[in-house]
């Protein structure tokens, strides 16, 4: 006869017998049954829980996610071009951010272990693409997106995502003004004068504009880059703000007459430095000088691509300002990539995670299958409790046979531990599921997000809400011809589309 569970009362009595569940956030060594956190993986790694005792001390306001452009943070002492940024002459502005004791760095926090979204994610436009869905689902281009290019994707993605939400977000890219349309480069010699470099000179680039690769997002919200400042000084931005440079000034491409900057003139690749780190003083602060920043914003210093590399030698720089930034030139050294970000954007607006397929060959080497499912987000960037990382518990109840169907079935409870919802849907995922039982109800198995093959069910599917300190129950119901015991991993995963 099987054995069965007796109730648990969570979390003061953990047992262990065959059919145990732990609460989320502790981590119980020897445990068979085990829940991890919301959308986390069971690769052993259990990422900091929020529960309703951390409150965040303040909830995050307007993001703005300022996109840089070809060189790394870090690389080899070999690798001379492109140069990295820590430590460049060229980049006083930028190294002063990360450097403890600046005023600069007084309300940032920076990544040491930023690392390329996947093996061989390049060149840059599927970087973009990643920053939107979390994959570049295998198409390696810097082409204007056309479906005929098979670089215009319909598929779920983070601007989507807040469009269904009601949440706003704005798309400010430098020169779009200047092109036929958004989906179209253009670059010229003959424009109207750049307030930041001086320059006639004009660049364009769509590789650049995340949105513009999908379908949905293509033409929506972009404005050219002077209207931020409008919007800044009107306090009208989005919560979710991308911005942009042209090629100049976003540190990709030099000038024909370089650039001189503080009393310096630079040409090639320390040109491009030079003027990236010029934009970013300009722009910066007067991000920094407005209501939506000082309202407990964000601004995140992003950049493409590794250069030379995507191994542990090589760095992106990731800068997060913010006056719930951990400060002072704090360095994190939690492994992170660009599906942090997109984990963390989707924490921080209450969305589920995407889980578009990513191409075996680009699961990167740290840390294993980047999934934004299972990836660290930014949260140690930041005082603890900022980012509202979710924190489900799984409960389940006895195990009953039934002599007329000859199936066994089990009332599982979902309990929801935050002070805030839930991302929807939710779906109760039995990994590691004992080889003698059968979940007959279940709803599918995981197909993109490892390890493959467990089945799920959906949890409340009709209730789009998933509420504050709330229960679900699931029904589960098995086979087991041999009348084994039945054991399972259990996981809580909120991602679209399934699993």
């Amino acid at each position: 006869m099987m054995k069965t569970q007796p109730n648990i009362n969570w979390p003061n009595n953990i047992n262990q017998t065959n059919n145990t569940a732990a609460l989320s956030g502790f981590l119980l060594g020897n445990l068979r049954r085990r829940t991890a956190l919301l959308a986390a993986a069971a690769t052993g790694v259990l990422l900091a829980a929020q529960t309703s005792s951390s409150q965040p001390p303040q909830a995050i306001g307007a993001v703005f996610v300022i996109a840089m452009e070809n060189h790394n943070f870090t690389q080899p002492p070999t690798q001379t071009n492109p140069q990295p940024i820590l430590g460049n002459p060229a980049a006083p502005f930028m190294n002063s951010l990360i450097t403890p004791g600046n005023p600069n760095a007084a309300q940032v926090s920076y990544a040491t272990a930023y690392f390329n979204a996947g093996r061989g994610v390049h060149p840059s436009e599927p970087s973009y693409v990643w920053a939107e869905a979390g994959t570049d689902f295998g198409v390696h281009t810097d082409a204007d997106p056309n479906p005929a290019n098979g670089n215009v994707f319909d598929a779920p993605h983070l601007t989507a995502q807040l469009n269904a939400m009601g949440i706003p977000w704005k798309n400010y890219q430098e020169d779009v003004q200047l092109a036929p349309s958004p989906i179209h480069s253009a670059s010229g010699t003959n424009g109207p004068v750049n307030p930041f470099n001086g320059s006639t000179q004009y660049n364009y680039a769509v590789k650049h504009n995340p949105m513009a690769f999908f379908a949905d997002t293509q033409l929506q919200n972009v404005y050219p880059l002077a209207q931020l400042f409008d919007d800044l000084n009107n306090n009208t931005v989005g919560r979710y703000n991308w911005i942009t440079p042209n090629q100049y000034n976003g540190a990709h491409s030099s000038l024909n007459s370089g650039f001189t900057y503080h009393g310096t003139h630079y040409t090639g690749d320390s040109a491009n430095i030079a003027q990236g780190d010029n934009f970013l003083a300009h722009v910066v602060p007067q991000i920094m000088a407005s209501q939506a920043y000082q309202n407990s914003g964000v601004i995140i210093i992003w950049w493409d691509e590794t250069e030379g590399g995507d191994d542990a030698s090589r760095t992106l720089m990731e800068a997060v300002i913010s006056p719930l930034a951990k400060g002072n030139a704090y360095a994190s050294s939690v492994v992170m990539s660009h599906s942090s970000d997109l984990k963390t954007m989707e924490e921080i607006f209450a969305l589920p995670n995407v889980n578009n397929p990513i191409p075996a060959g680009e699961t990167n080497n740290f840390g294993g299958h980047n999934n934004v499912a299972i990836v660290n987000d930014l949260s140690d960037l930041f005082v603890p409790g900022t980012i509202p990382a979710a924190s489900l518990s799984v409960s389940p109840g006895d195990l009953v046979f039934d002599p007329h169907t000859q199936h066994y079935s089990q009332l599982v409870r979902v309990i929801n531990n935050g002070d805030g919802p839930a991302p929807t849907p939710v779906r109760l995922v039995l990994d590691n599921l004992s080889a003698n039982a059968t979940l007959l109800n279940a709803d599918g198995t995981t197909e993109v997000l490892a390890p493959l093959g467990s089945p799920y069910i959906d949890i409340d599917r009709a209730n789009s809400t998933f509420g504050p300190h709330e229960t679900r129950t699931v029904q589960l119901e098995f086979a087991d011809p041999g009348g084994q015991s039945i054991s399972y991993d259990t996981r809580v995963l909120s991602v679209v589309p399934t699993p």
